[in-house]
């Protein structure tokens, strides 16, 4: 049970001065601020008020350290269809947070939070494709794949709700469950808003009232992931709150618990957060330090819930986390080994980027993806440019160092985004590797050219998609696998298809993975067995992880494209890509992980993690469904494929953007 630090009499005692000081200071603009906050209410909850005695307060301005802000604030959301809640936060001691029943004393309290850039929200370029009326046969097609991708999400969420109900995960190969995040429920919620634009209305309410009773004081697991907690459950919560119009304020209250057990990890000298908490110690009062090899995946890729989270309780202290955390990486940019990117470890405790791997891929995926759509979600009001000039030289960066296009056997003009190690010596090294997971990458691209003028890089965006289409059409389960690699073509070149080539690149890797006691063979011995024995297709020089574990980076990407360029052909790409994972991961209580893409119906795992159905079912589901529904133009999506709702342009969305 946590105990919070005693303080000694004579800092009580000054806290006590300091109070009284402000308080008498205070009372010469009290009526005033009262006015102000009077002028802006107007705000109503549809049904029951969504006010929580722990989470829900606010302020308008921020008072000096460890005073105590009483001045009134709206309690609303900040998009202006979302329902609001009435009257002023409670007293709200700066140091002091709380998280359920418990409270925590902040050791390196914040003295001056970021605020929103002022002003109303501008009106970005439109980023979906202006639809035209579909054919009666066309129609037809879509329905009849979109009664197929909810049959498959019924199948699994059948599974999971009879063998794993309130579990993280439900195991797919005995119906078993297992808990993996927490302990809290890690499906159900990660999978409230599917339920909801699937129609399943009924499933839906019934998992918010079960919802209502997930207690975050407590954990199965002694160290957080605070990356994997924010975006499956705060953000899951925020998505299901946003796209339910606010109608069930209990999902707003159960984010603001999330969140402020959340924050307790940014209690750290620096304010950096500690990526993976123990909690407990935290919550005994143990000093806290921000890690030395810490992720900028998992460091960075905070921003959008956070700031959803201000923007709906309007309480700064959730951006103003993050905030700090976007402003020393935009330092640093410019003075990494590789200037415009950064590696993929950061030193949070001495704010420093001083490794030298580099990649778009795992370890800093989001991180890259949350830039553009930070921007999208605050409207466009960015100090100086901050997001867009920091998107751009990253992006700019990238194509002439990560990206490149792969030698296949067919001379299709795709791209794939591989990874770099900088040298001092012999300077920068691609690796031409492939990853699932960096298929985010060309709907993150697309997006960027849409809302940052940078028509050009539509067709980098194109280019990256198609790279990962072909690598689903060109495995014989008709899926990709999680890890390969491939032949670059040299820069700016005509690159045509090599067979002898792509032999001496499939031997020379073949060669380097050789250990000490294997079997000799001879070059075509050893070139034989890669190719047929290891089931290397053509195109591919070695398959490192051979595995599918339900992953969505692909159907992300193909769904944002299809949204952006209106191009049916991308319709055809995720059917075949849907049926290719349905026959080949299905099971009795729902879909699981398979162990090599190179088997047609290979071996399965036991495991189903809950972005099956929080992201990839919702992703294919949504390619099939109208245009307008979760609309890129009123929704950014997080990176577990949760819907923040954008700002109205021109709009005022609340007081505390000044």
């Amino acid at each position: 049970m946590f105990m919070p630090r005693r303080r000694i009499t004579s800092l009580v005692l000054a806290s006590i001065l300091v109070l009284g000081v402000w308080y008498v200071y205070s009372l010469q603009d009290v009526t005033s601020n009262a006015t102000k906050a009077k002028a802006r209410q107007g705000y109503r909850t549809k049904g029951k008020s969504s006010t929580s005695s722990s989470t829900s307060y606010g302020y308008n301005d921020v008072p000096s350290n460890n005073s105590i802000d009483e001045r009134p604030f709206p309690q609303g959301a900040a998009n202006p269809d979302s329902p609001e809640a009435v009257g002023p936060p409670p007293r709200f001691t700066k140091g002091q947070h709380t998280f359920g029943t418990r409270k925590f004393l902040e050791q390196n309290p914040v003295n001056d939070y970021k605020y929103f850039s002022k002003g109303l929200p501008y009106k970005l370029a439109q980023v979906q494709h202006d639809f035209d009326a579909e054919t009666d046969e066309a129609k037809a097609t879509r329905l009849r794949r979109l009664s197929a991708v909810k049959s498959s999400f019924e199948h699994s969420w059948a599974g999971y709700k009879a063998h794993a109900w309130m579990k993280d995960e439900l195991t797919p190969l005995d119906g078993g469950s297992v808990q993996a995040f927490g302990g809290w429920a890690a499906t159900l919620v990660d999978t409230l808003d599917t339920l909801w634009i699937m129609g399943m209305k009924e499933e839906f309410d019934e998992a918010v009232d079960a919802a209502k009773d997930i207690d975050f004081n407590s954990t199965t697991d002694s160290m957080l992931n605070i990356f994997e907690t924010t975006i499956r459950y705060l953000g899951g919560f925020l998505g299901a709150y946003d796209l339910t119009g606010g109608t069930y304020p209990i999902l707003l209250q159960k984010a603001t618990e999330v969140g402020d057990l959340l924050y307790c990890a940014f209690d750290t000298p620096n304010r950096m957060p500690v990526t993976r908490w123990k909690w407990k110690e935290a919550l005994e009062g143990a000093q806290q330090t921000a890690g030395t090899a810490t992720l900028i995946a998992e460091i960075g890729s905070l921003t959008l819930e956070f700031t959803r989270l201000s923007q709906l309780t309007g309480n700064l202290k959730y951006y103003d986390a993050v905030k700090r955390i976007l402003n020393e990486f935009e330092k640093w940019q410019s003075y990494t080994s590789l200037p415009g990117l950064w590696p993929t470890l950061m030193n949070a405790k001495a704010l420093t980027f001083q490794d030298n791997s580099y990649t778009l891929g795992s370890m800093a995926d989001s991180w890259y993806e949350y830039l553009p759509k930070q921007h999208m979600l605050i409207g466009g009001r960015d100090d100086e440019d901050q997001l867009k000039k920091m998107y751009d030289l990253a992006m700019t960066t990238a194509i002439n160092n990560i990206f490149f296009q792969p030698m296949v056997p067919d001379n299709k003009d795709i791209l794939m985004s591989g990874a770099v190690v900088v040298d001092s010596i012999t300077g920068t090294r691609l690796s031409a590797q492939g990853q699932h997971l960096g298929c985010y990458i060309g709907g993150m691209v697309g997006i960027g050219a849409k809302i940052f003028d940078k028509p050009e890089q539509m067709n980098t965006a194109r280019k990256l998609v198609d790279g990962c289409i072909w690598t689903y059409d060109n495995m014989p389960s008709g899926i990709m696998p999680e890890q390969f690699f491939m032949v670059p073509c040299e820069m700016n070149s005509d690159c045509q298809w090599d067979e002898k080539k792509w032999e001496a690149t499939v031997l020379e890797r073949a060669k380097g993975k050789q250990e000490a006691g294997e079997e000799i063979r001879t070059d075509a011995q050893l070139l034989n067995y890669t190719i047929h024995e290891e089931k290397t297709p053509r195109g591919f020089t070695e398959i490192w992880d051979a595995r599918y574990l339900l992953r969505p980076e692909a159907i992300e990407s193909v769904f944002v494209l299809y949204r952006l360029t209106g191009d049916a052909d991308l319709l055809d790409s995720a059917w075949r890509m849907f049926s290719n994972i349905e026959r080949n991961t299905r099971t009795e209580f729902g879909n699981a992980m398979i162990s090599d893409v190179r088997i047609d119906k290979s071996a399965k795992q036991n495991k189903m993690e809950s972005f099956w159905m929080a992201e990839t079912l919702k992703y294919f589901y949504l390619i099939f469904s109208e245009p307008s529904v979760v609309s890129l133009d009123e929704y950014v999506l997080n990176t577990e494929a949760h819907p923040f709702r954008r700002p109205k342009p021109g709009v005022d969305d609340g007081p505390r953007y000044g």
